[in-house]
């Protein structure tokens, strides 16, 4: 494992049962991603890219093989301390912006606060700054429906960082949006890596996507094919 390994991964598989089948949508896979990379992974649909994405989200658990973030071996924790070890260390983007209608994007942003033992004040510092860091300090009144398509990605963006996450996993970010939204949002993207430190992973079917991260790489059948 490389010292600047954000991500190592070594002869990680994941298989599960569909009735008496036997599914291995991932199978002795390898890698390692660095401190601050901005990854992007592309493959066909059931190449396994979501699945790899869950486990190094924590969001699924690997069955057999090495699984670790910043040192820490995800396939050894309990789910509790899955969840817990989530909630501080993964911010999470999607197609899907998933903000809640009636609440304001400064609402919206601020729900991953509510768990934390923080002040009103603390939880208001930490909210202005992510809105400020999207672009979006301005439009924290705002509800969805007053928001563009584009906007509504960056409140998505702020809340996933609003608890300042090593880690943030991005499934199909811009696959809602047209071109000039989605160019907006790969160059967050690129800057949070660039000027922030954190670690990227994104799934996407785009190429022109995916040629905004440092590195892409291609699943094929579980497997890693190649990479740029």
């Amino acid at each position: 494992m490389s010292d600047s390994a954000y991500i190592h991964i070594q002869s990680l598989t994941k298989s599960y049962h569909k009735g008496k089948t036997l599914i291995t949508p991932l199978q002795d896979l390898s890698l390692d991603v660095p401190s601050g990379e901005f990854l992007a992974l592309m493959g066909p649909s059931g190449s396994g890219k979501t699945t790899l994405l869950n486990l190094i989200a924590g969001i699924d658990s690997p069955t057999s093989g090495l699984l670790q973030v910043q040192g820490r071996d995800l396939g050894g924790l309990s789910r509790a301390k899955l969840t817990r070890w989530r909630s501080d260390h993964v911010g999470y983007i999607f197609q899907l912006y998933h903000l809640i209608p009636i609440l304001t994007a400064y609402e919206n942003v601020e729900l991953p606060l509510l768990l934390q033992k923080l002040s009103k004040r603390e939880r208001r510092q930490r909210i202005l700054a992510a809105l400020d860091l999207v672009g979006l300090a301005d439009r924290a009144t705002h509800r969805p429906t007053e928001l563009s398509g584009g906007q509504e990605q960056r409140v998505a963006i702020a809340r996933a960082i609003v608890h300042d996450p090593g880690l943030l996993v991005a499934d199909e970010p811009t696959g809602d949006l047209d071109r000039e939204s989605a160019d907006s949002i790969l160059g967050l993207l690129d800057s949070l890596a660039n000027d922030h430190g954190k670690t990227i992973v994104m799934v996407t079917h785009d190429p022109k996507a995916a040629s905004a991260a440092h590195r892409t790489l291609h699943l094929e059948k579980g497997q890693l094919i190649s990479g740029s």
